[in-house]
């Protein structure tokens, strides 16, 4: 079969796409004499389309389940996708408001039609999207964390970890996002400096009459909120600072409201930030409500849910957004002098994941997990590397947040996800005045302090199915919690939730009913998963959950490795992000130079935990290598047909040296890149592959027996071409499925019908004899020596006489190669001889010269001196770039490394035409 002058991927890619849908290729089940191996894939959320985060995360899963595939595992990769709370009902949202709708005036079921709608029809971008980058998943088993099974496992967690007491409602400052109008963790959070001010405002002291200390009529506190302090309750000093012992048991004013506070001692109270006092707003600030908790002060919520100011915070500002209410409150300090000053201040935000606002620390009624509990043993199971961490670093990090681990706060005031599984029974909380059905109702009221004791569970009834009554008075006016849990909440149980746990019931799941008894057998063959391969961002927000959720509902560590790979950042270094417009669309490069030029250039670029910097330029290196192994087999097959060759299995009696040399390298790349891949060091496996085939392969080999076509060089080739394709099949599936079909109609070789489904090549058993292996190594570094010598005296393309002196009886090896050496090194005779008028090359084995004596000498040693002054130079400057401490401490760390091996490069090449001119005195 002849193959199309040029390469197609878009063809190609569909095919073999198709083909390995329609066989099953990617299916993978319990089998007793096999290894499991297994991935669950992060799963990506329905509003997702493919970034190249993920093309890289989605490629470096698809390497491992490939290359484990062809070693023999049942390799199974879990594909599914994420409900996405927030996110969804958000672009659902601004579809709504396109027609000047929101989601209040369709009512709660009508908008969750709306979302199911939407999902039904969008929900599944992003699997296509995967699916064109080549991903393996078994998707027959697509999950999504809305399904009715994973539900009821979701249901079964919560249920559980609230009769263990894990799982509580309190009254606790929350991050409130005023745009979402939802609570969010501190994960989902994040903060970033912004510019502000700090304020320095005057509040009055009042003191009794008869008071002789100190006599200052005010104190001045600093705070970057100054629309706060209209919910303050007391103003707070350290009580190691001596400055302020003179306000200890006094009062002071607050203004505009002309509240009296009180002066309490914390040591809390960092005396170096601002003037050593601090103003105390219990419900506005996460350390203030704990201060307000342990001094028993009154709690003021002074902001609605979307952020304006409420009656609390006097009528002159109700109903204003927060920081125009700002804005009128200073103008009305100025006023009255009651600002000493501001200063610039960077300040710490916490801002939405999801939309970007500004959060508010806000006191609320919410759903907590105790993390502490469930942290133990995700904790030992780290420190006692149970999971591994790759690159290690990661381990420190993952322990660090682990041992300080706070309250996991899972009650969302969205519409879109898994309701809470609580009901509220409205006979007994009238009974006992616990009004908690409506979650956003503030701890304070309008006009009252807050109620700080945790609420009574008389009258709440958390249960997996639905109750008809109420187990404490019987009644059956029951309403279900408004809330919905925290996305992570169910993406925390991903790697068993997955294979249907808890086996509750039978599932009627489309296009069949699913056997829950091999669920169960499935589950315990690949359960825990080999590895997980994750971003950094999402260390805390789900790794950390998921070895939690793991060890207390499986007993078991959830993965063995977690794998977690570097940012993709512009060719800048800045990180890729919509906002800023420095993206680029996976999508794109797929449709401009292939999936595998894609998937190739990543993992080409992507060093172990490093940060990957893209322009699309980079992805040349992926489009030139498909082409250079598209052409090469291509020009092989054509060579077989050309000469009428039977190609078949490898006969080892008919090989030469070189046949040798070319096989024992393909061996040290087999164990190499074997190696790496089990380590997970794709980038070094991938490297050095693409080493061994163009380099050594294509610029060696190929080029060699081009002169000598014979049928034992052709099965060499193919043996080579064959164990090649397969190494680079985890990495450029498509390419390597498309060649290795033409293998099989162009050879008599019995292949399988799929690269996919072929073994991981193995090495090839040889008889090395020593002494040749290394005359024929020295051969090759001789023909490179060559063509560096005559680049540099100017003679590249220009054919001249080799004159070799032979100091050991190698003369056969140059009469054997001598067709080949002349072409690949430009030459027009070699002539041996016993003695040579100049050396421009020695080894152990021969001496070198080229006849050259009628040039003028001097030509050559201007040309040598100019180069030698250039390297001289270009030492310089980069010998003071790497003698610069701080370029060395701020410039990236590949940076660094790129300097260091321009000056190791250029010093051997200076050494090098030094010698070559020294040859010339």
């Amino acid at each position: 079969m002849e193959m199309p002058a040029q390469y197609n991927p878009k063809e190609v890619e569909e095919k073999a796409y198709r083909k390995w849908a329609k066989e099953k290729l990617f299916a993978a089940s319990v089998a007793e004499n096999s290894d499991p191996f297994s991935i669950v894939i992060p799963p990506p959320n329905v509003t997702g389309i493919l970034h190249m985060g993920h093309a890289l995360n989605s490629t470096i899963q698809d390497v491992m389940i490939r290359f484990k595939g062809m070693k023999g595992c049942q390799s199974l990769w879990m594909p599914g996708t994420d409900h996405a709370g927030i996110a969804t009902q958000n672009v659902v949202e601004r579809n709504l408001a396109k027609d000047g709708l929101k989601k209040e005036d369709l009512g709660r079921d009508k908008f969750n039609e709306k979302l199911w709608e939407w999902t039904n029809s969008h929900g599944s971008t992003i699997i296509s999207q995967l699916k064109r980058l080549g991903a393996a998943c078994d998707w027959d088993r697509t999950r999504f964390t809305m399904d009715d099974a994973y539900s009821d496992a979701i249901k079964e967690v919560f249920v559980t970890l609230y009769e263990k007491g894990l799982i509580y409602k309190g009254n606790y400052i929350i991050n409130w996002c005023p745009r979402c109008k939802t609570a969010l963790s501190d994960e989902e959070s994040p903060h970033r400096d912004i510019d502000g001010w700090l304020y320095y405002i005057k509040y009055p002291v009042s003191r009794p009459e008869a008071d002789n200390q100190k006599a200052e009529s005010y104190i001045v506190v600093a705070t970057t909120r100054p629309e706060t302090m209209l919910g303050d309750t007391a103003v707070a000093i350290n009580p190691n600072d001596s400055r302020y012992d003179y306000l200890k048991g006094s009062d002071v004013i607050l203004p505009i409201v002309n509240r009296k506070l009180r002066v309490i001692e914390d040591e809390a109270v960092d005396p170096e930030f601002g003037t050593g006092i601090v103003k105390v707003t219990p419900a506005h600030d996460p350390i203030d409500f704990a201060m307000g908790k342990k001094h028993n002060l009154e709690f003021i919520n002074i902001m609605n849910a979307d952020a304006t100011l409420n009656d609390n915070a006097t009528a002159m500002f109700a109903g204003m957004d927060r920081f125009r209410g700002r804005q009128a409150l200073l103008d009305i300090l100025y006023e009255k002098k009651l600002i000493e000053k501001k200063e610039p201040y960077k300040i710490a935000a916490g801002h939405c994941y999801r939309c970007n606002t500004i959060i508010e620390p806000w006191v609320s009624a919410q759903w907590f997990v105790k993390m502490k509990p469930l942290a133990q043993k995700a904790i030992k199971v780290v420190e006692d590397d149970e999971v591994k961490f790759y690159p290690p670093r990661w381990k420190k990090v993952y322990l660090n947040w682990m041992y300080d681990i706070h309250d996991w706060c899972i009650s969302r005031q969205i519409w879109w996800g898994h309701r809470l599984p609580v009901y509220y029974c409205k006979q007994c909380l009238n009974q006992t005045g616990n009004q908690t059905i409506d979650h956003r109702q503030q701890i304070v009221d309008q006009n009252s302090k807050t109620k700080n004791n945790k609420e009574s569970n008389v009258g709440i009834i958390v249960s997996r199915d639905t109750p008809d009554k109420c187990p404490s008075c019987g009644g059956s006016d029951l309403v279900q919690e408004e809330d919905v849990l925290d996305t992570w909440f169910s993406s925390w149980l991903w790697p068993f939730a997955t294979f249907y746990w808890p086996f509750g019931k039978t599932i009627d799941h489309r296009p069949q009913t699913i056997d829950l008894e091999t669920k169960r057998e499935e589950l315990s063959y690949f359960y825990p998963t080999n590895i997980l391969v994750t971003a950094s961002e999402i260390l805390f927000f789900w790794v950390a959950r998921m070895i939690m959720a793991g060890m207390e509902f499986m007993g078991e560590i959830p993965f063995r490795d977690v794998l977690i790979h570097g940012t993709v950042r512009d060719e800048y270094g800045v990180k890729m992000s919509k906002s800023l417009g420095n993206t680029i669309d996976p999508l794109e490069i797929i449709d401009k130079f292939g999936a595998d030029a894609l998937r190739f250039s990543l993992m080409f670029l992507a060093a172990s935990g490093s940060d990957i910097y893209l322009s699309e330029e980079k992805f040349l290196i992926g489009r030139n290598f498909c082409n250079k192994i598209y052409n090469s087999a291509r020009f092989l097959f054509l060579k077989i047909k050309e000469n009428n060759l039977v190609v078949d299995n490898l006969n080892l009696d008919s090989l030469n040296e070189i046949d040798r040399w070319v096989l024992k390298e393909l061996n040290q790349t087999i164990e190499e890149a074997s190696k790496y891949l089990e380590s997970y060091r794709i980038n070094e496996a991938t490297k050095r592959v693409y080493d061994f085939f163009w380099h050594t392969f294509c610029d060696w080999y190929l080029e060699i027996v081009k002169d000598d076509f014979t049928l034992p060089k052709a099965k060499v080739l193919i043996h080579t071409l064959i164990s090649t394709l397969k190494m680079l099949h985890p990495i450029m599936p498509f390419i390597t499925e498309e060649i290795f079909e033409a293998v099989g109609k162009n050879t008599k070789l019995t292949q399988e019908s799929s690269i996919m489904v072929a073994s991981w090549p193995r090495k090839t058993e040889l008889n090395i004899d020593a002494r040749k292996e290394e005359i024929t190594k020295s051969l090759f570094n001789t023909i490179k020596e060559m063509r560096n010598i005559k680049t540099d005296l100017g003679l590249g393309t220009k054919k001249v006489k080799l004159k070799i002196k032979i100091t050991s009886d190698t003369k056969d090896v140059w009469a054997k190669n001598e067709s080949w050496i002349k072409r690949l090194t430009i030459l027009d005779t070699i002539e041996i001889c016993e003695d040579l008028n100049r050396v421009l090359y020695r080894n152990d084995f021969w001496e070198l010269n080229f006849d050259i004596d009628d040039i003028d000498k001097s030509t050559f040693v201007a040309s040598l001196d100019k180069k030698i002054n250039h390297a001289k130079g270009f030492l310089s400057k980069v010998s003071k770039k790497l003698e610069n401490k701080r370029f060395i401490e701020n410039a990236p760390g590949d940076t660094v490394e790129k300097e260091r091996l321009k000056f190791k490069q250029t010093s051997a090449q200076k050494s090098r035409l030094q010698e070559l001119r020294d040859a010339f005195k």
